[in-house]
């Protein structure tokens, strides 16, 4: 498909900027806000199509999480996670045009809620968790991860899951969050050129014109995220996940 910036009409304009701004905000810590700029964006520009768009969106989001939290990082988690997640897209790539909608939507709030019910359990036993240092936990979750931000950008409930399960502070889950979604999503960018063909020159001066929306989210974030004390934020991510993983069998 053809995209021709000339075109775009006004209230695609306007759907395009708030998820830029929804995209800040969630790459600098206001987890839980993927299910509302991936709908606005499919809503303004088509599913598939839109993936393409959103993608160097991500992209310039993560680079201002980076830049931020670059120092909070933690790499063994993040190391963890990586091999089976990059395993992930190049199932997404393969199984990204076979898969309908609503069985992906299903797959992933499934996925979802298990992680997030493994958590819960963990947190009302009060004791240690142990699954969150298991070689498979890690398998399972890269590999989540790597399969539903190539379908459908949205991988954010996974690894909140796993980044909260590896009992990291605030910061950190952000810092580790923001080095993984660059690393993944800088990779799905030659991956959605060649094999879906959904990412041009005039997308790109598309998402360029993004960029003043994008910047104005993060810095909302990063002033909101500093405000939440550290166990209220555990409690906020493990809510909006549960939430986004409910809303996928119902929207």
């Amino acid at each position: 498909m053809h995209f021709d910036i000339s075109q775009v009409e006004a209230y695609q304009w306007a759907l395009a900027i708030i998820s830029g701004m929804v995209i800040g905000m969630s790459k600098s810590g206001i987890t839980g806000l993927t299910l509302m700029f991936i709908p606005l964006m499919a809503i303004a520009f088509g599913g598939r199509f839109s993936t393409g768009l959103l993608l160097p969106m991500l992209c310039v989001g993560d680079f201002f999480a980076v830049a931020w939290y670059r120092r909070n990082a933690d790499w063994k988690s993040l190391l963890k996670l990586l091999p089976s997640a990059v395993v992930g897209l190049g199932v997404g790539v393969l199984v990204g045009g076979r898969l309908s909608d609503t069985a992906f939507r299903y797959l992933l709030g499934a996925i979802i809620l298990v992680l997030l019910g493994l958590r819960v359990w963990e947190d009302v036993q009060k004791r240690q968790p142990r699954y969150p240092q298991a070689r498979w936990f890690a398998i399972v979750a890269g590999l989540g991860a790597g399969i539903t931000t190539m379908i459908g950008n949205a991988a954010g409930a996974i690894t909140s899951i796993y980044f909260l399960s590896m009992r990291l502070s605030k910061n950190s889950f952000i810092g580790t969050a923001a080095w993984f979604f660059l690393i993944i999503n800088l990779l799905k960018v030659p991956l959605q050129i060649f094999f879906w063909k959904n990412i041009s020159p005039a997308t790109l001066t598309f998402n360029a014109i993004m960029i003043p929306a994008i910047a104005a989210g993060a810095a909302i974030g990063i002033l909101a995220v500093g405000k939440i004390p550290e166990k209220a934020y555990r409690i906020f991510v493990m809510v909006m996940t549960g939430v986004a993983g409910l809303l996928l069998f119902i929207v």
